[in-house]
């Protein structure tokens, strides 16, 4: 867990309510005090908001359901600090040269978050267009992953796509996109 210190956490508040207030149409209906209150409640979630905010996410709160809200990945593009990994442990260890540094299943577990699957990162589309440049990997299905492979989302064309790819691959510019419960 990452340790928070009290001026960081003021400031890490801070940055999350303007972004929250400037961005209403992520989750309308719902109030700050609320959402300040369930991060002052509980610092596992907040450790984990801090993390998606520093490697690149600008996390915000969104709604996948009515009563679903969640910490997401809300930068434009694939968050920076989490790019050029391949999907998860299995894909890095079969890599037998140019490995990544790391998978993105571990780097989002060592944060205590999880990867959007599909059906989020279609409903997280639905807010605004994200990743019209880059893309992010996604939580695979078994059976896809059973194979080999793992999948991908981006957005081109005004249109959301979602691909496949060796799970062993990576790029600069695909990272993952995370979400952490609110509650």
């Amino acid at each position: 867990m990452n340790i928070i210190f009290i001026d960081e956490k003021s400031a890490l508040l801070a940055k999350l309510k303007l972004r929250f207030l400037q961005n209403m149409h992520r989750h309308n209906n719902l109030d700050w005090d609320f959402v300040e209150s369930e991060l002052n409640g509980n610092s596992a979630i907040l450790s984990s908001v801090s993390q998606l905010e520093q490697t690149g996410g600008e996390p915000d709160v969104i709604i996948f359901n009515d009563d679903d809200y969640v910490y997401c990945d809300c930068s434009k593009e694939s968050p920076c600090g989490r790019r050029s990994l391949c999907y998860d442990e299995q894909a890095l260890s079969s890599r037998k040269e140019a490995k990544p540094q790391s998978s993105a299943l571990a780097v989002a577990s060592s944060m205590g978050v999880q990867l959007l699957d599909e059906y989020q990162y279609c409903k997280l589309q639905e807010f605004e267009s994200f990743d019209t440049k880059t893309s992010s990997w996604l939580l695979t299905p078994p059976a896809i992953r059973d194979l080999g492979g793992a999948i991908f989302g981006d957005c081109r064309y005004n249109h959301v796509f979602i691909y496949h790819n060796g799970a062993s691959s990576y790029y600069a510019a695909r990272g993952f996109r995370a979400y952490v419960p609110l509650k």
